[in-house]
């Protein structure tokens, strides 16, 4: 039976291409910074977000983690959207590591107003954390993939500044939102201090991330990153797959939106759910319809079918798409959602 599996774009496999390029890379060692194909890879995302500098990491985890922790100290507070990836999905690793305080602000669609995060700045005072981070997600991960102007990030950067925080951009699916848009990669970092994106979710490579920044954010981070364990050895091979996935894999995404917004359509048609968010890009959240018991009942029939999601909480699902996912499987899932 063939399997549409719809759970993210991490589960992409390296492509014969792709393999190719990294059984053929040259390497170095990168703690002795002579790896000559993390030192290219490094060059082309620094380049390509307009900072000066950038450091190959293993995960987008680690990427936020430095990012944001290159900026506190403990007892900081960092401002964030409800439901951040940073704040949800990366195991509290700010507080436990860094100290700092995550505050977690509600917004519709995963950006809070000015507003909001006016209301949580509490300003010089001895007893209240001190907010020195606001942090931001593009696309928004929980909110369904949800994609931000550079606008609607310049506004918020803005204000941020005007407080004197510093902001962080976890930027892991921020080649979704440059094609979503049609803005570049370097009008959409504007004014962050720190960015991390991400070589393994969308684009298709087995593993790595770049944070971006200042030369002395980046020196800084790289010292977190040696106490963190995060020295890479040979890691051009790697590095290699990340270069060919930015190389040839962006474009595509465009393929990616329209499927997920076909499937978004097959959700109502068939009465399997409805989308929780308008689809932006590649992810699609949605409520699962009240003739299913539960998320997990719909999960457990379609897995058994052969199209594999996940929920994400008792009645709610969400379905990726991805570069190993073509028309043909959307087909696949519009025939099981059918007899469902």
């Amino acid at each position: 039976m063939t399997v549409v599996d719809l759970r993210s774009d991490t589960v992409t496999r390296p492509s014969a291409a792709m393999r190719k390029v990294m059984a053929e890379a040259e390497v170095g060692d990168v703690v002795f910074g002579d790896d000559p194909t993390v030192n290219r890879l490094e060059a082309v995302v620094a380049e390509r977000l307009g900072m000066e500098a950038a450091m190959f990491v293993p995960s987008g985890t680690m990427g936020n983690q430095l990012g944001v922790g290159a900026l506190v100290q403990p007892g900081d507070a960092v401002l964030l959207p409800a439901f951040a990836h940073v704040a949800r999905w990366e195991g509290g690793g700010i507080a436990a590591t860094f100290g700092a305080l995550l505050v977690h602000i509600a917004g519709d669609s995963g950006l809070p107003a000015i507003a909001a995060f006016e209301a949580h700045c509490y300003g010089p005072h001895l007893k209240a954390p001190r907010p020195t981070v606001m942090a931001l997600e593009n696309t928004h991960n929980w909110a369904g993939g949800r994609v931000y102007t550079a606008s609607d990030l310049a506004s918020r950067v803005a204000w941020a500044k005007s407080k004197g925080l510093a902001c962080h951009l976890d930027g892991a699916r921020l080649w979704n939102a440059m094609v979503a848009t049609g803005e570049s990669a370097a009008l959409l970092v504007r004014g962050f201090d720190s960015v991390s994106v991400c070589f393994s979710k969308g684009l298709g490579a087995p593993i790595g991330s770049c944070l971006v920044g200042s030369r002395e954010l980046i020196a800084k981070a790289d010292r977190l990153r040696h106490r963190l364990g995060g020295g890479w050895r040979q890691a051009g091979l790697v590095a290699a797959a990340a270069h060919y996935a930015l190389t040839h894999n962006v474009e595509r995404m465009a393929d990616d939106h329209r499927r997920a917004r076909r499937l978004a359509e097959l959700l109502v048609q068939h009465a399997i759910g409805t989308p929780l968010h308008p689809v932006d890009s590649n992810i699609v959240q949605f409520a699962v319809h009240p003739r299913f018991v539960s998320a997990k009942a719909l999960v457990d029939s379609a897995s058994a079918a052969g199209v594999m999601f996940f929920g994400t909480g008792p009645s709610t699902a969400r379905l990726v798409t991805h570069l190993d996912v073509d028309d043909a499987d959307i087909d696949r899932v519009a025939d099981m959602f059918a007899t469902l």
